[in-house]
């Protein structure tokens, strides 16, 4: 069972401010919302490598780097770039093996080797190498997208310009990439990942003041991080760990286009919740995919359409099964299996520890208060895929 360390940990990477000696608007600029937006440009990078060799990566091994990497930062805190690279030059292994010591107590509760493999993928370099590059290549498009922001408020400022510099050099050394080639080229590519970024800058919880605050696009990343977690205590198949990380980075992405609706608001009047579902394909179909390649539009459906209920593949067909069945007959690659009841539990357990942290924090309201006893009576008797959420509700 995860420990209650693991899900406070995931959090404090919304309370790092990145470039915090730059002038910067408020909000959209946390370690958090970098992360999210950074494993979005490895989803679309991916892609493109595997468009052109199905075999080119393993997702689950680019999926859990990017938690390693995360994970890794938030110990790290907030040390600026350079500084940050020439420790790692000169000390790397040392600051890895502290890493590790800080998180060994937290990490040995997820399953799968999963601590054995972050010690790896610090120490071996030959270990997910091409999707190390591939991350790499993420995390500084996602750092140029914050920079061509940032450098309009600071061209003035001694050192911008070798910070852009030095940013620009490390997207030209990831230009064998057919994905970074593909978005430097192409203007609709660009046009994804820069609306995909306004998810930064919507706030969840607008009725209410609230510490730490957290995005759309960082709730997002959240709830993909806790669907893997899930996945590997249920005991799910490569594949389908993969697809609930997935659903959970992307289950919001409409919201890019109609701003977060809450779940009161939805349950109002009857029909409205599907009404609303219905704008949102709408949207989805004419704004978002129009700016990807149409032969992944058919995956990206898959995702965030009905994305919390229990789904499988059979021959080219969507079916929708009980949770139970995931796991006893459809825990295969072959079904493309997606375990939406569980995604839910993890939806709705970050929307809760989102409420109780900002309370314990001393900062509270009306609207988190509720919303936190609302939660908790829905999911305080909650087990899906054998994963007691009721257990995960009772940490806060």
């Amino acid at each position: 069972m995860l420990r209650k360390s693991l899900l406070e940990l995931i959090y404090d990477g919304a309370h790092i401010q990145r470039w915090n000696d730059h002038i910067r608007p408020k909000g959209g600029f946390t370690e958090l919302d970098k992360q999210a937006h950074k494993m979005i440009i490895a989803y679309i990078l991916g892609k493109f490598e595997t468009d052109e060799k199905p075999d080119a990566l393993n997702w689950r091994q680019l999926i859990e780097g990017g938690i390693f990497e995360f994970l890794h930062r938030i110990v790290l805190t907030d040390i600026k770039p350079p500084v940050f690279h020439e420790l790692m030059d000169k000390h790397g292994d040392q600051l890895n093996n502290w890493v590790l010591g800080q998180l060994k107590n937290t990490m040995d509760c997820v399953g799968q080797d999963f601590y054995e493999k972050f010690a790896r993928y610090l120490s071996d370099t030959t270990y997910s190498a091409r999707e190390k590059k591939l991350l790499k290549a993420a995390h500084y498009l996602a750092t140029e997208w914050e920079f061509r922001i940032i450098y309009q408020l600071n061209s003035h400022i001694f050192g911008v310009e070798e910070t852009k510099a030095r940013i620009d050099n490390q997207l030209e050394e990831h230009s064998d990439l057919a994905g970074v080639q593909k978005i430097g080229l192409s203007v609709r590519n660009r046009n994804f990942i820069d609306l995909i970024g306004q998810l930064r800058f919507q706030q969840r919880w607008t009725q209410s003041p609230r510490v730490p605050e957290t995005s759309v696009m960082g709730h997002m990343l959240i709830v993909a991080m806790l669907a893997y977690f899930c996945s590997v205590e249920s005991g799910a198949c490569d594949k389908r760990l993969v697809n609930n990380y997935l659903t959970g980075l992307f289950h919001d992405l409409p919201e890019v286009l109609t701003r977060d609706i809450v779940s009161p608001i939805k349950s109002s009047v009857e029909g409205l919740g599907d009404l609303i579902k219905q704008i949102e394909t709408k949207q989805v179909e004419e704004k978002i995919f129009p700016l990807l390649p149409e032969a992944w539009r058919g995956e990206l459906s898959y995702f965030i359409e009905n994305e919390f209920a229990n789904k499988i593949i059979v021959n080219g067909e969507i079916r929708i099964v009980k949770a139970e069945e995931l796991g006893s007959t459809y825990n295969s690659p072959e079904y493309s299996p997606i375990d939406g009841e569980m995604i839910k539990g993890c939806d709705e357990l970050a929307a809760y520890i989102e409420a109780k942290l900002s309370i314990a924090h001393g900062i509270t309201s009306r609207y988190l208060r509720e919303g936190a006893v609302y939660l908790y009576k829905k999911n305080a008797n909650k087990k899906v895929a054998g994963i007691d959420f009721g257990q995960l509700f009772d940490y806060f």
